[in-house]
């Protein structure tokens, strides 16, 4: 009976670990008008920062990458003021934003020294922040953190969450937020 060498390399299916960027000169003009004619969901991420205080951010990347196991992904800048604590951070939590969470997803893209002035959140599990009256929250574990140039992209697998009122979706288009239009 033969077995399987999992040390073997099967030399018809090489994937390199990571493919270097060709240096070209990006137009940087034709990426940005098209992203922001992409529209895209809007949700906060919150965490502890080591000294625990609350750190938390308004995104526009979050995706779904798996239900089995349940995984998440963001990504963000290594600049942005709130990915220091995401370096440390073991969970978060993941809001996903209704047309009614327009004024807090404004609050949370703003001066991270306000962010969390106010009674729009409360303490929730392993004291993470979370974001009152939001359509749906979920915390998850961070399982990885892949760096690529200025930024990352962060996985999350989902531990926990829970549900508030159904509301319109809201979404960021053309740098404004809205509310999805008639059916296509």
């Amino acid at each position: 009976m033969e077995t399987a060498n999992p040390d073997a390399v099967h030399s018809d299916r090489v994937v390199p670990d990571r493919v270097p960027l060709e240096p070209v000169t990006p137009d940087l003009d034709a990426f940005k008008r098209a992203f922001r004619r992409h529209a895209a969901g809007v949700a906060i991420i919150t965490t502890l920062a080591p000294d625990g205080r609350p750190v938390g951010f308004t995104a526009t990347s979050l995706a779904s990458l798996s239900a089995v196991p349940p995984l998440a992904t963001f990504n963000m800048a290594k600049s942005a003021s709130s990915w220091p604590a995401i370096v440390e951070a073991e969970r978060v939590v993941i809001h996903m934003l209704g047309a009614k969470n327009r004024p807090v997803a404004e609050q949370m893209s703003g001066d991270q020294r306000y962010r969390f002035v106010g009674d729009h959140w409360h303490e929730g599990p392993h004291g993470l922040p979370i974001v009152d009256g939001v359509t749906t929250w979920m915390i998850g574990r961070i399982v990885e953190r892949f760096e690529v140039h200025n930024n990352a992209v962060v996985v999350v697998q989902i531990e926990d969450g829970g549900a508030g009122e159904d509301d319109d979706a809201l979404l960021y288009h053309e740098r404004t937020y809205r509310i999805p239009g008639e059916p296509a």
